[in-house]
């Protein structure tokens, strides 16, 4: 059975609301694991532990980060937009947890 391009789901066809929402869901996700794998590489560093460990980490969280934004450039703007918000916020409440000693 061959399908044609009307029969696959196409990202732009979705509402802007579902795709902006997800696109910033999955920013939040992406920055919540970033943000959380740099504070393990730190402690690795800061504390002479395994140092492959540490490359793996940084090369992981750089590729997370890659991959999450090159998706979010094929969906559009608004979607880059909305992704790099929720990174951001991630970022935010990572900061906020940090302050305050609860991470």
């Amino acid at each position: 059975m061959e399908m044609d391009e009307r029969a696959m789901i196409d990202l732009a066809s979705l509402p802007l609301f579902i795709t902006l929402t997800a696109c910033f869901l999955s920013g939040w996700l992406i920055g919540y694991a970033y943000f959380r794998a740099l504070r393990e590489t730190t402690r690795l560093i800061v504390n002479e532990g395994k140092p492959l460990l540490a490359l793996a980490l940084t090369l992981g969280r750089i590729s997370l980060l890659i991959a999450g934004f090159y998706i979010a450039v094929l969906v559009g703007a608004l979607a880059l937009l909305a992704t790099l918000g929720g990174l951001l916020c991630a970022k935010t409440l990572m900061l906020h947890r940090t302050q305050r000693g609860t991470i």
